[in-house]
């Protein structure tokens, strides 16, 4: 499996542990930020194959970040998944500002968000190599 890189951005310590370490055993490469602008920052400088963010984290949230990623040329391209409370929907306008891709409600098992990452990840490959060919 080629080595994909993925960025989380939750202020929720446990849940971001919980992520890298299954992430890691899957073979991906693993970024962590803290807070939304931390994320943003280490987006530009990383370029992630895919951002799994929450939408409730201090500083800019979610949403935010994932508009400030496709407004930015070196990040526009990259997908997003959006982790979120439960019951809280992104609007179609909300959506179409940003490269979210999937929405998952907390809590959620990691067996359900593999298949999602998995999908995303095989969809970015795809389209980059339909680019370079």
């Amino acid at each position: 499996m080629a080595q994909f890189r993925i960025l989380v951005a939750d202020d929720e310590d446990y849940l971001t542990q919980i992520l890298q370490s299954n992430l890691q055993r899957r073979g991906y490469e693993v970024a962590v930020a803290r807070d939304g602008l931390a994320a943003y920052e280490l987006a530009v400088k990383l370029v992630p194959d895919l951002v799994i963010s929450d939408y409730q984290m201090p500083v800019l949230d979610g949403l935010a970040l994932c508009i400030r990623l496709k407004e930015t040329l070196a990040t526009a391209h990259i997908p997003a998944l959006m982790l979120t409370a439960r019951g809280h929907r992104l609007t179609p306008e909300e959506l179409e500002r940003t490269n979210i891709r999937a929405v998952l409600p907390k809590p959620f098992s990691i067996r359900e968000l593999i298949p999602k990452i998995e999908s995303l990840l095989n969809g970015q490959s795809a389209a980059v190599r339909k680019a370079a060919g």
